[in-house]
């Protein structure tokens, strides 16, 4: 790894599991942290063997989660393996789990134990609610999150046979959480160089899918106090759609005010991914006109303010798409972007794992592993100047415990007693 790695000497017992905890904690191990991944001897992280390619093998939903961390196995239901986690515990910054509520004070490590064995100790978790929210015991994954957070009612089509609220494929319950939750530990340790004290973190996935409904909820208040929102597809022609003052799904419209919708391209009958994403910006309109050949729509009163189009914009677009029928998906952007238009081709992931631009950023990455031979994965997506992550495979099951034992002080001969009770 080039360059100096931030968060070099923190050490974080990492007791999460599936998607949201790892993706938090493999974030912070590629920039340095050292991540010690705690599992069940035997059985480990259950992603290990979920979703396989390779019979017998890590499976990618693990290898893809925990890259950049040692692996420790470590049952704490024995005295032994309880003892080796209060061992880690005085000598760790961070504890980052996502047990379901009470799981970690029934293991006997109450947050008050937790700060009598270290008190500079972070205890970050993950939980689907808020502490004290009414669902708090409500046990939540991906799409329930999505649902909760108020991302499924806002997304999808309003009218037709399809008009149900929908779940995005982008991970906004876990992954987006895992993100939430590493701001808040990197805010917490600089805290703690304040104040020499660690403190509890926690991010419900209600919550972080909330964070990123924020323009949604701008439109709830906006439509009870006008009645209506015009730059919703359903505006003017289908104001029932506000009757009941919820916000509606808007299909594939713009979040910010200007008109967006997915244009069919080239192909597109044989290709589901044959499309583009196009905007009407407000400023651009006048290049619009230019790379449309449409230059009376300059001056016409119907078409010169955003006001003007909305009423016909579903017109508009048929006259792009019209214009784009004859063109591929990036042959349609290549004309667009001459003109500064915002708009992109619709990329699917077989595209996107090939894409040289992101290989050649570091956003996708080979990385070599043990068993399975190499692997593709998605790197850092947050880039540096002076640090560039280097993406390590992740761990085998229990591959570093015999090191971490020896760190913590355990003899050889005391370490394969432990292996013997399978207290590790």
């Amino acid at each position: 790894m080039s360059g100096n790695k931030p968060l070099n000497g923190i050490k974080i017992i990492d007791f999460t599991h599936v998607q949201a905890g790892p993706a938090c904690t493999q974030m912070l191990a590629w920039f340095g942290a050292d991540v010690i991944k705690v599992e069940r001897p035997g059985s480990g992280d259950v992603t290990r063997s979920q979703l396989r390619d390779i019979p017998d093998v890590d499976a990618l939903y693990f290898t893809m989660l925990n890259s950049n961390k040692r692996g420790l196995t470590l049952d704490t239901k024995t005295a032994e393996g309880k003892e080796v986690l209060e061992k880690l515990i005085k000598t760790s910054d961070v504890m980052v789990e996502n047990f379901g509520p009470g799981a970690l004070d029934r293991m006997g490590f109450t947050w008050e134990y937790i700060q009598k064995l270290n008190p500079r100790m972070i205890l970050a978790s993950v939980k689907g609610f808020s502490e004290g929210h009414h669902y708090e015991d409500l046990k939540v994954y991906e799409n329930v999150a999505q649902c909760a957070g108020g991302a499924a009612s806002t997304t999808g089509w309003w009218k037709g046979e399809n008009a149900v609220p929908t779940i995005s494929a982008a991970a906004l319950g876990d992954t987006n959480t895992g993100m939430h939750l590493a701001i808040g530990i990197l805010t917490a340790i600089i805290g703690r160089q304040q104040t020499g004290k660690g403190q509890k973190v926690a991010v419900a996935m209600q919550d972080a899918v909330l964070n990123l409904c924020r323009v949604k909820m701008r439109d709830q208040q906006r439509l009870e106090k006008v009645g209506y929102l015009e730059e919703y597809p359903q505006y003017p022609h289908e104001m029932d759609a506000f009757k009941d003052k919820v916000t509606p799904r808007g299909g594939n419209a713009g979040g910010g005010g200007q008109p967006g919708w997915i244009l069919k391209c080239k192909g597109w009958e044989t290709d589901p991914n044959a499309y583009i994403y196009f905007t009407v910006q407000g400023h651009a309109w006048e290049p619009i006109c230019d790379a449309l050949g449409k230059p009376e729509w300059k001056t016409d009163p119907a078409y010169t303010t955003p006001k003007a189009r909305q009423p016909h914009i579903d017109e508009i677009f048929a006259t792009i798409e019209d214009f784009i029928k004859d063109k591929t998906k990036f042959e349609a952007v290549d004309i667009f972007r001459k003109f500064d238009i915002p708009c992109a081709p619709v990329l699917s992931m077989k595209e996107l794992l090939r894409d040289e631009s992101l290989r050649k950023s570091g956003s996708i990455v080979e990385v070599p592993h043990k068993v399975r031979g190499s692997y593709w994965t998605i790197g850092s997506p947050i880039k540096f100047s002076d640090l560039k992550p280097e993406i390590k495979a992740s761990p085998l099951l229990g591959e570093h415990t015999d090191e971490v034992l020896a760190e913590l002080g355990y003899s050889k001969d005391q370490i394969a007693a432990m292996h013997a009770k399978k207290a590790v």
